[in-house]
């Protein structure tokens, strides 16, 4: 697999993709003004404790305070790592908690101070949530300073490699504190992973000393921006570049890469072409393809993804293809083809929560179990921890994808103002009738008052619309309230928007 970096920056943003084998699979960006803070260490106060949610809230100088679950507060009692801990790594390697989570005002008070993480960045009106587990990353290593365990990610599957390196961590590793092995620590030699222990270890040091000095809430610790970020998280021995397009971030990425990984220096380039980076390998064209609803199939069927607060489906249609053997195989050919551009999306997006995949019904278990299985094969080339169930009769399978920033629509979009994120707006038979309705109430409402005529300011398509297609509801009202009605059009309204008015003449 060949794959290239590609960072660019710009006044505002910082945006960073991946390219394997000339594909784009992964898109990240990052804006001056709502840095990430998914990884950032904090000195909170506990401003609220909610025995009944098991539950506190904490101040750490974000707008919204965090959330921390009592299986979340560090209880040095209990010799494990937390249930976030071990969902959140992410190489899946740590071990969840036992089942002895003390209640929360056990733990913790109102008033009292906390050094916390954030585990999952603040989303819509929920606050961050938070771990009293920390974990602080480096390029092989991943260290919890209150924890014991020394685990190998997965994705590491020799077992000889995986008894090479935890030997390694364990003849050097500090008296306190564990250890993850990352992905891209296979084969690796001693002194990189000695290296990168040391460093570690240094820097919960500083985050200590940091915390005695700060006196209330505040950020004790920052994590790397997105450009260094991704180069610690990203780059292995299939990244045959690293392409920068502004001369200050290459000399700050470089600059990284020396320290901590040099034998990459000589694969940073920087990008110094009329045309944009972007635009020469034609990213921005698959960034406005990954914002569509609708994702066409080279064989003519089509995938709809929706996304809702709760979670996003995923509908797959044959569309304008209609096969060439028989219609077993037509739906099996359009499910194989949608299966692969499905998890390609789900990267592509970052999508993350529940996902549910309802693919076109099939009738043979084989063919059933072969999309399954292709689909665990796809997901496997994703670095973010999914779990999937199998599929089931009615060709759904249901999904979990690890959520801790936004999605990719969420990030680069708004909801659209006039339909408020619904993706539809009422039909104008729809609004004409519920104007009908609602004048007959203002008739009768102000019949004391004796007015002449109902005034109407509406949007200038619905007052088209009364004029050219829905006379019979003009004459209608004026029938039934004996009264004159006036429509005027208002480009300023809303075209759900609409207002009534009964004047005297």
């Amino acid at each position: 697999m060949n794959a290239q970096i590609l960072i660019n920056q710009s006044l505002r943003e910082t945006r960073v993709a991946r390219i394997e084998n000339n594909e784009l699979v992964e898109f990240f960006v990052e804006r001056k003004k709502d840095r990430s803070f998914v990884g950032n260490i904090y000195k909170g106060r506990v401003a609220r404790v909610l025995p009944g949610m098991q539950a506190a809230f904490v101040e750490i100088t974000l707008p919204k305070a965090g959330f921390l679950y009592a299986g979340n507060v560090y209880d040095p009692t209990r010799d494990s790592v937390d249930p976030e801990v071990a969902s959140e790594d992410p190489e899946g390697t740590a071990p969840a908690s036992d089942d002895s989570t003390k209640n929360i005002s056990e733990l913790v008070r109102e008033g009292e101070s906390v050094l916390v993480q954030v585990i999952k960045e603040p989303l819509g009106s929920k606050g961050a949530r938070l771990t009293g587990y920390l974990s602080i990353p480096g390029r092989f290593l991943v260290y919890l300073p209150n924890s014991k365990h020394l685990g190998v990610s997965r994705r590491i599957e020799d077992p000889a490699e995986r008894e090479r390196l935890k030997k390694i961590v364990t003849k050097n590793r500090p008296t306190q504190g564990g250890f993850i092995v990352r992905t891209v620590a296979e084969g690796a030699g001693e002194k990189h992973l000695k290296d990168d222990m040391d460093y570690l270890v240094r820097s919960w040091g500083s985050i200590k000393k940091a915390a005695e000095k700060q006196k209330g809430p505040g950020l004790i610790y920052s994590e790397l921006d997105l450009a260094t970020r991704m180069i610690r998280d990203r780059v292995s021995e299939d990244v045959e570049r690293i392409l920068v397009n502004d001369l200050d971030l290459f000399k700050r990425v470089t600059k990284f890469v020396q320290n901590f990984l040099p034998r990459f220096k000589k694969r940073i380039e920087i990008h110094d072409k009329k045309t944009p980076l972007f635009d020469l390998f034609g990213i921005e064209t698959e960034i406005a393809r990954s914002l569509g609803r609708k994702v066409w199939l080279k064989s003519g069927g089509y995938i709809v993804i929706d996304e809702t607060e709760a979670l996003t489906t995923v509908d797959v249609n044959s569309g304008r293809f209609v096969g060439t053997r028989n219609f077993e195989d037509t739906i099996l050919q359009t499910n194989m083809e949608a299966v692969k551009e499905i998890a390609y999306q789900i990267r592509l997006r970052n999508l993350g929560g529940i996902i549910v995949l309802d693919f076109i019904d099939m009738e043979k278990s084989q063919h059933r179990e072969r999309i399954y299985e292709t689909l665990m094969t796809e997901l496997r080339k994703d670095p973010v921890k999914t779990n999937v169930l199998p599929i089931s009769e009615l060709g759904l399978i249901e999904m979990t994808r690890k959520r801790t920033q936004e999605s990719l629509r969420q990030k680069l979009m708004s909801p659209c103002s006039y339909c408020d994120g619904r993706g539809f707006v009422k039909s104008k038979e729809t609004l004409a009738s519920q104007i009908v309705r609602d004048c007959l109430k203002e008739a009768e409402l102000s019949r004391g008052q004796q007015p002449s005529h109902l005034a109407i300011y509406c949007h200038p398509q619905i007052a088209s619309f009364f004029a050219e297609e829905d006379r019979d509801a003009v004459d209608y009202l004026e029938k039934e309230t004996g009264l004159r009605l006036v429509v005027k059009a208002d480009p300023n309204l809303h075209l759900e928007e609409y207002e009534i008015f009964s004047k005297e003449s």
